[in-house]
């Protein structure tokens, strides 16, 4: 039976995490409104105000949800981390706040997965408790995130990697106390056993930061930039530096990334709920040509289509989420990536019709629409291209059906309307029935 209620108590939590978020955490938006500034451990001010708060989510049990008891976390599936992140979603500050913040939670599943106890202890805990940020080196500037086109490799000297490349787009390296690099250690193994995954103290030898590149809402004059472009020379580590086999970095990357899309999914919905919130309170407070923008046929279609959209997102995030819970390893394979073909297009299309809604005002910065829609294009290649989930979407789904036998479609009228006559004849033919057929 299909059941939508959430248990009560999880539900307090739910309430609690919301009115906390909006109360407490929104205003750091404001006051670090920079694209890096939730993970510049640097930063005193900003920390004094981030530590208090990340104690009170502690004692509500709510602390690094993705997580389970074993590392510190409540064990929470990904259910009810989807309807956390539901909130988190208003606030660029939030997951951070939360112990949930990306790439951080991802690359701890991995150090999980497969780090040595030494590593656990070094960066792990650490990184668990808030205390450094950390980054994922993956796409490359000629190849984006075709692993096929990866160029950056690895060889063994001894007892050591020595990496030599370049990575692009390598998040929060300026502020990370360790990256894990995804290399080519075997260039004539099948495209996805070619690389491996190493962990690589950030202090170490031969990585230099080319430049912070900076996005749409980031000024490059004041070096607001967290996407490092990033040369590796002959950066040396020693061979425990390897996570999981060699030729497993695929594996391992996978690993990371479906639930992190989820994740990633239902924080738009939180971001579009408080777009469609102020779409909805602008409509009723604004008036022109004699009447509120509410009776405006145009604006009600814009809340209209808003609300369906967002409702139908959300229910395809939930059951995702549901698929990952109660299914075997890789059931929701072809559900993540619908979510991730969604994500973008959803966030691109709520927040566009709130910020036409508030006319010149929804395009200044005196709003945050205009920077949550400049957020839009970055979700549609965050974690893979959507393109490629789409054409990942419709290879599973055509697995599920088969091509005509015959020369005409199995739809075709003429042999389903005679196969129907057959099956009915003895009908058909009773003259002593009054009645018509077409066929």
């Amino acid at each position: 039976m299909l059941d939508f209620t959430i248990e009560s108590g999880f539900q307090a939590k739910l309430d609690w995490a919301a009115a906390f978020v909006r109360e407490e955490v929104e205003p750091l938006d404001l006051l670090f409104p920079h694209g890096g500034d939730p993970y510049d451990t640097r930063n005193e001010k900003a920390r004094a105000i981030l530590r208090p708060l990340q104690e009170q989510v502690r004692e509500q049990g709510l602390w690094a949800c993705h997580l389970g008891p074993e590392l510190g976390g409540p064990g929470y599936g990904q259910v009810k981390l989807a309807l956390l992140n539901e909130i988190l979603g208003r606030s660029y500050w939030a997951p951070t706040v939360f112990g949930t913040a990306a790439p951080d939670t991802g690359n701890a599943e991995i150090l999980a997965m497969f780090g040595t106890d030494e590593q656990k202890a070094r960066y792990l805990r650490p990184l668990l408790d808030g205390d450094i940020v950390s980054t994922f080196s993956m796409t490359e500037p000629q190849a984006g995130a075709d692993p096929k086109e990866f160029v950056c490799h690895a060889r063994r000297e001894g007892d050591e990697w020595v990496i030599d490349g370049e990575k692009w787009f390598s998040s929060n390296a300026r502020y990370a106390a360790f990256l894990i690099v995804m290399a080519v250690t075997d260039p004539d193994a099948p495209p996805h056993t070619r690389m491996s995954m190493f962990i690589v103290p950030s202090e170490t030898p031969g990585i230099e930061i080319k430049r912070n590149v900076g996005t749409m809402d980031e000024r490059d004059n004041l070096d607001e930039g967290i996407h490092a472009y990033i040369r590796y020379h002959q950066v040396r580590v020693p061979l425990d530096a390897m996570l999981g086999d060699p030729g497993e970095g695929f594996k391992v990357a996978q690993a990371r990334l479906g639930g992190g899309r989820v994740h990633h999914a239902m924080r738009t919905v939180g971001k579009c709920t408080r777009a469609f919130d102020m779409m909805c309170e602008r409509a009723l407070s604004r008036r022109t040509q004699g009447t509120l923008l509410a009776e405006k046929q145009a604006a009600q279609q814009f809340i209209a289509d808003s609300w369906v959209e967002l409702q139908q997102f959300r229910l395809l995030v939930l059951h995702t989420a549901w698929i990952i819970d109660t299914k075997p390893h890789g059931a929701a394979r072809t559900q993540i990536a619908m979510c991730k073909v969604q994500t973008a297009k959803v966030l691109h299309d709520v927040i566009q019709r709130a910020l036409h809604l508030h006319g010149s005002l929804g395009t200044t910065n005196e709003l945050p629409l205009a920077k949550w829609w400049m957020a839009a294009p970055n979700l549609a290649l965050a974690d893979g291209p959507t393109e490629v989930h789409r054409t990942t979407i419709a290879k599973q789904v055509l697995k599920n059906h088969r091509p005509a036998e015959g020369l005409f479609p199995s739809e075709h009228i003429p042999p389903k309307r005679e196969a129907a006559r057959k099956r009915y004849a003895h009908i058909i033919e009773d003259d002593s029935l009054s009645g018509r057929v077409d066929a």
